[in-house]
């Protein structure tokens, strides 16, 4: 398949884009930053993804569009700047002319408790750094637009509460918008994993429209 990578270069991103080469797919990595040194074989695309006619243009001809796009925990003014390139993104896949859209998203959005999303505890807020909280809403934001949107074929992936460094076992559990656990902790996954979730849901789409979430699987 041909796929559209933004944020290949980020934590999240330099592991999807190792999946997919892994799968021996033709990727294009949209990059803001001409000096970003990619992998032999992939394809190159100078492209804000704030841009939305840049996104468009970057990403036509593609099966799928991958989205990994964080500006940042240390931009100035994290949440605007967020929300601005996730709708940039989703006007600039359509404008594009490509249905299919994975949009990888935070944990904050996930219920702890009927009604009640991960972001807004006291237990997040007090253990996460500052930084990182206007990013977290602004991802739970951006999944609520994204819900409205019935042109794009689109997946929302919320990774697990804790999302680490570490080897790819190919295995995982899913769940949906319920923060997964395990025993009284909550769950987590490497993210070589949850790259392995994605590339999964690109190649055989089970959660069009949907968010849904993954977790390390449970040991027999």
């Amino acid at each position: 398949m041909k796929i559209a990578l933004i944020g290949a270069s980020g934590f999240v991103g330099t592991a999807v884009l190792a999946e997919l080469l892994r799968r021996d797919h033709q990727v294009t990595a949209l990059v803001r930053d001409p000096a970003k040194a990619m992998p032999a074989g992939v394809a190159v695309a100078l492209a804000d993804a704030r841009d939305c006619a840049a996104v468009a243009a970057a990403v036509q001809g593609a099966d799928a569009v991958v989205s990994a796009f964080n500006p940042g925990w240390d931009a100035p003014d994290l949440y605007d700047a967020f929300l601005v390139g996730s709708a940039a993104i989703e006007q600039g896949v359509a404008a594009g002319g490509v249905k299919r859209l994975l949009v990888v998203g935070g944990a904050g959005s996930l219920l702890v408790a009927p009604g009640v999303q991960l972001v807004d505890t006291a237990g997040f807020i007090d253990h996460v750094p500052a930084k990182v909280v206007p990013g977290a809403r602004a991802a739970r934001d951006a999944l609520t637009r994204l819900r409205a949107n019935t042109v794009l074929d689109w997946t929302f992936l919320s990774p697990p509460a804790l999302l680490t460094p570490g080897e790819r076992s190919g295995r995982y559990r899913t769940g949906a918008d319920q923060l997964l656990m395990d025993g009284g902790q909550p769950a987590g996954i490497t993210v070589a994993d949850l790259a392995v979730a994605i590339v999964d849901e690109i190649e055989r789409p089970k959660h069009l429209r949907a968010r849904f979430t993954v977790a390390a699987a449970l040991q027999s």
